[in-house]
C-alpha cells in the first residue's frame, strides 16, 4: 500500500477486538519509531509496553481516572504504549530557551507518528492520547524523574465498528504561496 494510502485510511480507533498484538508487530511498530529524525539527533523517546491485562488495568485505572475519565476506553486496548522523553541539554534545555521550542515534543511527535502509521500498515487500530495523569502513569510504572511522560498510544484490532468518518480541510483551505498568506489567512 502507498503512504498516502495509509495515511488517509487511518483514524483512531476506540474500540478493540479482544484478539492480542503479536509482539514482533508491536516491535515493529517501534521500530519505525526509532528510525524517526530527532534534533541534534538526541532519539529522547523510550517506549514502554504494556501488555499485560493486570498492568494495563491498574495504569488504566490510574491514568484515566477523574478528569480524565473520557480516555478510560483504553483500558481494553490489548496494548498501551507509554511514551517517554529522555530531556537532553542542547537540543531541549538550550534550544527551548534560545528558540522556544520545547524540540522534544517535536520528536515525540514524529516518532509517535511513525508508530501509528506502521501499526496501521499492519492492520492495527491506534489512538493517540494526551489526556491523562503523566504523575498516575509515573507511579505505576515507576518511571526515574529523568523522564517526562508525553503520551500514551493505545493499540489493537479495531472491533467491528470501531472507527468513524473524519473530515479534513480542504487543501486550498491550508496553503497559501507566497504574498497570499497575508492576504487569505
Amino acid at each position: 500500500m502507498a503512504l498516502i494510502d495509509i495515511i488517509r485510511e487511518r483514524k483512531s480507533v476506540r474500540k478493540y477486538s479482544d484478539r492480542p498484538v503479536e509482539r514482533e508487530k508491536v516491535l515493529k511498530c517501534i521500530e519505525a519509531a526509532r528510525l524517526a529524525p530527532s534534533a541534534e539527533n538526541v532519539q529522547p523517546w523510550r517506549f514502554i509496553v504494556v501488555d499485560d491485562p493486570v498492568l494495563r488495568e491498574k495504569l488504566c485505572s490510574g491514568a484515566c481516572s477523574g478528569i480524565y475519565r473520557p480516555t478510560r476506553f483504553i483500558v481494553n486496548a490489548p496494548v498501551v504504549v507509554v511514551i517517554l522523553a529522555r530531556i537532553d541539554l542542547l537540543a531541549n534545555v538550550i534550544g527551548r530557551r534560545v528558540q522556544g521550542t520545547q524540540f522534544y515534543l517535536l520528536d515525540i511527535g514524529i516518532a509517535g507518528e511513525h508508530l501509528v502509521l506502521q501499526a496501521q500498515e499492519l492492520g492495527i487500530g491506534t489512538c493517540w492520547i494526551g489526556w491523562f495523569s503523566s504523575k498516575k502513569v509515573r507511579n505505576t510504572l515507576s518511571i526515574p524523574q529523568r523522564y517526562r511522560v508525553v503520551s500514551l498510544i493505545a493499540m489493537g484490532y479495531p472491533a467491528e465498528g470501531a472507527t468513524k468518518n473524519k473530515s479534513d480541510l480542504s487543501i486550498e483551505e491550508i496553503v497559501f504561496f507566497n504574498e497570499e498568506a497575508s492576504e487569505n489567512l
